[in-house]
């Protein structure tokens, strides 16, 4: 059995109370991983390309809102 078919199995033997602390923690825990990537992609160059292009966008007008 792989680890991540016995975490799953771990998992499913969770009480309601249990899988919602469960839930809360991996939330936390895969935004902070999130911010992590992105703080090492800042720190590593690649997303000023990203905002360069941005910016040119906004200042030529052709910019759409999300």
């Amino acid at each position: 059995m792989s680890s991540i078919e016995e975490i799953g199995a771990a998992i499913e033997r969770l009480s309601p109370e249990e899988l919602s602390a469960f839930r809360r923690w991996f939330s936390a825990y895969d935004a902070a991983r999130w911010d992590s990537g992105i703080e090492m992609d800042v720190v590593g160059g690649k997303l000023g390309p990203l905002a360069g292009e941005a910016l040119d966008c906004y200042r030529s007008g052709t910019a759409r809102e999300l």
